[in-house]
């Protein structure tokens, strides 16, 4: 039950922004003491910061949440993915996995596997790589000003096209009925398409809350791709014929 109240302000939060205990209160159905405890215990887990009378993820005006925000956004959903997107990977397979949280869940899985070489611009994917003393290497590159946990530039993008990989995974912020897939930080949309250009098979990772959602630059069409995976794709969602094997779990 805790578990599921402080993902629930998680989800509020995320499409609020801000939101006041009386709300919460009202929304989730606890008394105000519940709420205060749940919101001190995510703050202190530096997912959120209280205010007066409430709370919030960022400011407004600049938002963009951090890694372990956004890593607790449908964590229950983007572990099922990364349960089914395993499945495409062989003992000894090269694996790149872009700097997206759904990358990061496939990451904790990959101790399972002998000699596979993950390559990845995602910081907090190298980290988790190493404590599971899988072989991981960094794309290298510069620390992104707009997102901190990842690696960008022409070092990474470089990097990537030195390597063919087996299999990429990655993500993206939006994906659209016709099938466009976008995102809103043109650096990393650069390494991602690299990424593509130099995988045998390329895997979209989707979890539910990216249909429907815009942003700025496009990345892709899933028609690029070999695998789109999703924990919850809308019912006749896609305008256009689909050639990417849809998996939905």
């Amino acid at each position: 039950m805790r578990e599921n109240n402080e993902r629930e302000i998680l989800r509020i939060l995320d499409q609020k922004k801000s939101v006041k205990v009386n709300e919460l209160v009202e929304l989730l159905s606890v008394s105000p003491s519940t709420v205060r405890r749940e919101l001190k215990d995510l703050e202190e887990k530096g997912l959120i910061s209280r205010t007066h009378g409430g709370a919030m993820v960022n400011d407004e005006k600049n938002y963009f949440p951090a890694f372990s925000f956004r890593s607790h956004q449908n964590s229950l959903g983007k572990k099922k993915i990364a349960l089914s997107a395993i499945k495409l990977i062989k003992n000894g397979d090269v694996v790149f996995l872009d700097g997206s949280t759904s990358a990061f869940f496939i990451a904790e899985y990959l101790k399972e596997f002998e000699n596979v070489k993950v390559f990845t611009n995602g910081i907090d994917t190298l980290s988790l790589l190493s404590k599971h003393n899988v072989t991981a290497y960094s794309t290298g590159g510069k620390v992104s000003k707009e997102n901190s946990s990842v690696l960008v530039g022409h070092y990474a993008e470089n990097t990537i096209k030195s390597i063919h990989a087996d299999v990429a995974f990655f993500s993206a912020q939006s994906i659209l009925s016709n099938g466009e897939i976008y995102d809103c930080f043109e650096e990393e949309n650069v390494l991602r398409k690299v990424m593509l250009d130099n995988s045998k098979v390329k895997v979209f990772l989707c979890d539910g809350t990216k249909f429907g959602r815009t942003a700025p630059f496009r990345l892709c069409n899933v028609n690029d791709v070999d695998y789109v995976i999703s924990d919850a794709i809308p019912k006749n969602y896609f305008t256009e014929p689909i050639d990417a094997v849809l998996e939905e779990i």
